[in-house]
């Protein structure tokens, strides 16, 4: 009995510790989905959260009267949501075939560009946030936004929204100088830490130009939205949120007014050329302000429409911009095109050839032709002028004075077999008037030109040693098919490399003298030398950028200048060429171009080029300051393969000259050109152009424009939007 009774009080205890676990899970499980029911559903729903970049507005890039150079318009964008789509029993197939109807687009690329870019998955795909929108129509019309809009049950996940997008107002013009914007790419994304939390993996970013150089301070910085997302991927809410901040707009030295007037005037100039019968097949042209520095204009011919951008550029588009057929628009000649400078070069030679020891009063033999190194160098068309000035060499262009010149620098170094550190005078000050190296221009990629010497002339011949030995020996079959006498000529020329073309030859020192040969130059370049002549030697850093103001105009930080150097020449050179310059328009080789223009208002200062490549037409050049007497603008022309300088490139600096003061070109065409696009409406004239000087007062403002709190920007006092 005592065993049993103990054997029931064991089972007794048992069934009451079991009955008590029971208990207190149940009343646990009471607590949970009870009382604390709501603070654990929304722990489950927020089970993690998604980052989402929100992009800052970007700034605008204005000129220096603040004018809008670039800027953002709102259009309709036709967007989808990913997980939408995806809970829809067929992931969305329906709704995307009924979108493609009304958008007027294959139903297969809409679903390409919904899925999400993977390692598996190929372009067009979807590289952002799965929660970001995916654009899949941009700049929609609104009657096709009303019908989604109008039609949400047949179109569920699918939103049509306003967006900004970036937008030239001034069309093609200063195109490749503004540059342009891309999507920021997964490599990138994946290289850098810093851009995975500034970028979303879709925002476009600077890619050439202005907008790449200043692309951090026209970005702003982006703002961070995070998701609260369910174990199912839905999202619940918003966790946290930082607003972005606008990026600061970019007031620049560029002048838009002016900027269409070289735009239009190198048009007409290309088009003249071609009526000439010239292949005129490309142009650019650089407008500097003397006294600071800044790039006024810079114009390439040819351009193209900055709307290829948007939405992202296919490659077929992408290597037409860069292609020869299309003539390489995306190609700024005025940064990159490098170029003989030809007769525009005397200006550096004199300069050289006087610290050297030639006289400014001697009188110098400008015969028709001059033979050094067993060949002929002649003037251009063979021209005589007998005994002259160097002054009188400027103004008619004699190249056998500088022909004689260069040679005399170049026996004094001991010629084909040189002295002990020789003084090269002629490439040395080449080199100080900022050939042969870039400007400091803030722009992307910009070209150095040449400045051949002996050095260089050694490091060329080790580099093309071995082919042109190759070419001695087997001479150019694929030439000498269609024309023998050439291919002959390419063959001796060959052989006389092969064996000693690291020798700096009479024949090197005299083409060298008139900017042939193999020196090379960019317009910009030529203008900023042009205008260290005009500025008392003084070489300046040409400069796009003058300062950055906020959007609401509170915070203003002005962009500090480049460097500066002394052209390595006496006050009384620089007058004496001065004076020369200053004569070319009036009654040298530029007097063609500046017939009719009132030089005793605003007296103009240059020198006309005419360029020769080996297998290409002379190509025309002009380089320029004005007013002679007290100079505020350089300005540059170049027409590839337009012919000469003072027929083909002078009237278009003369052009532009009239359209800065507000004089009437006359039409040297016989008929209408066609203009280029400017993109601004205008005031006063009967065609919708503005007439009267671009320019009041004939200088750019030295204040900066007033952003208003609205936005909105007022113009330096005296001067007009």
């Amino acid at each position: 009995m005592r065993r049993l009774a103990r054997g029931q009080t064991g089972l007794l205890l048992t069934q009451m510790l079991v009955i008590a676990l029971f208990a207190t899970l149940i009343g646990r499980m009471w607590y949970l989905q009870v009382p604390m029911a709501e603070h654990y559903r929304a722990l489950a729903e927020a089970g993690h959260t998604e980052a989402l970049i929100v992009p800052a507005t970007r700034g605008h890039i204005l000129d220096s009267v603040g004018r809008s150079m670039v800027g953002n318009r709102t259009e309709l964008v036709i967007s989808a949501d990913y997980h939408q789509l995806l809970a829809q029993d067929d992931g969305g197939e329906a709704v995307l075939g009924r979108l493609a109807k009304v958008l007027d687009t294959p139903p297969e690329e809409l679903r390409k560009r919904t899925r999400l870019c993977s390692p598996e998955v190929s372009r067009p795909c979807w590289q952002g946030s799965p929660y970001q929108p995916i654009p899949l129509a941009e700049d929609v019309e609104p009657r096709v936004a009303l019908q989604i809009k109008e039609r949400q049950e047949d179109f569920p996940g699918i939103s049509a929204e306003q967006q900004a997008v970036r937008h030239h107002v001034r069309g093609r013009d200063a195109v490749q100088t503004l540059g342009y914007l891309q999507p920021i790419t997964a490599d990138e994304l994946e290289e850098r830490e810093d851009l995975r939390v500034r970028f979303s993996g879709v925002d476009r970013v600077g890619r050439d130009g202005l907008e790449a150089v200043y692309d951090e301070q026209l970005r702003g910085t982006a703002g961070v939205r995070r998701y609260a997302v369910n174990n199912m991927g839905e999202v619940t809410g918003v966790a946290s949120e930082t607003s972005s901040e606008p990026g600061m707009h970019l007031v620049t030295h560029m002048d838009a007014r002016v900027q269409g007037i070289v735009e239009d005037a190198l048009a007409r100039g290309m088009e003249n050329a071609r009526k000439e019968g010239e292949p005129a097949d490309a142009a650019a042209s650089v407008v500097l302000d003397v006294r600071t520095g800044g790039v006024v204009a810079m114009a390439s011919l040819p351009n193209y429409d900055p709307s290829v951008w948007k939405g992202g550029v296919d490659q077929d588009t992408y290597q037409n911009l860069l292609s020869e057929e299309a003539g390489k628009p995306l190609v700024s000649r005025a940064l990159k095109g490098e170029f003989p400078p030809a007769s525009t070069f005397k200006a550096a030679s004199l300069s050289a050839a006087v610290e050297d020891g030639a006289s400014l009063n001697g009188r110098y033999s400008c015969p028709s032709s001059i033979t050094v190194g067993g060949r002929s160098f002649q003037n251009y068309e063979g021209d005589a002028h007998g005994s002259l000035s160097l002054h009188k060499a400027i103004v008619v262009s004699c190249n056998t004075v500088f022909y004689q010149l260069g040679y005399d620098m170049w026996r004094e170094d001991g010629g084909i077999d040189p002295v002990d550190d020789p003084e090269d005078a002629m490439a040395n000050m080449a080199k100080a008037y900022g050939f042969g190296a870039p400007t400091g221009v803030d722009l992307p990629h910009e070209a150095a030109g040449r400045v051949p010497d002996r050095e260089w002339k050694q490091e060329y011949w080790e580099a093309g040693r071995e082919d042109s030995c190759e070419r001695a020996k087997n001479g150019y079959p694929e030439v000498r098919e269609e024309d023998p006498g050439h291919a002959a000529y390419l063959k001796k020329a060959a052989e006389e490399f092969c064996v000693d073309g690291y020798t700096w030859r009479a024949g090197d020192a005299v083409n060298f003298s008139i900017g042939q040969g193999d020196v090379l130059v960019t317009p910009l370049q030529l203008a900023r030398a042009y205008a260290a002549i005009a500025d008392d030697g003084t070489l300046r850093t040409p400069q796009l950028g003058k300062a950055f103001v906020s959007a609401d105009g509170k915070q203003v930080k002005r962009i500090e200048p480049g460097e500066t150097e002394k052209l390595p020449i006496e006050e009384k050179t620089l007058e004496y060429l001065q004076s020369a310059l200053a004569d070319v328009p009036e009654e040298g080789t530029g007097r063609y171009a500046f017939e009719g223009f009132p030089l005793d208002e605003v007296p103009v200062a240059g020198k006309t080029g005419t360029a020769s490549l080996l297998g290409r037409k002379e190509s025309a050049w002009f380089a320029s300051y004005a007013p002679a007497d007290d100079p505020q603008y350089a300005v540059v022309v170049l027409i590839s393969q337009g012919g000469t300088g003072g027929v083909a490139s002078a009237p278009v600096a003369r052009e532009i000259y009239d359209g800065i003061y507000g004089f009437e070109t006359p039409d040297r065409s016989g008929g209408d050109s066609e203009d280029g696009e400017s993109g601004e409406d205008g005031e006063d004239g009967e065609d919708g152009t503005e007439s009267g000087p671009a320019v009041p007062n004939g200088a750019p403002p030295e204040e900066l424009p007033t952003v208003q709190p609205d936005g909105s920007v007022q113009p330096p006092d005296g001067y007009r939007k």
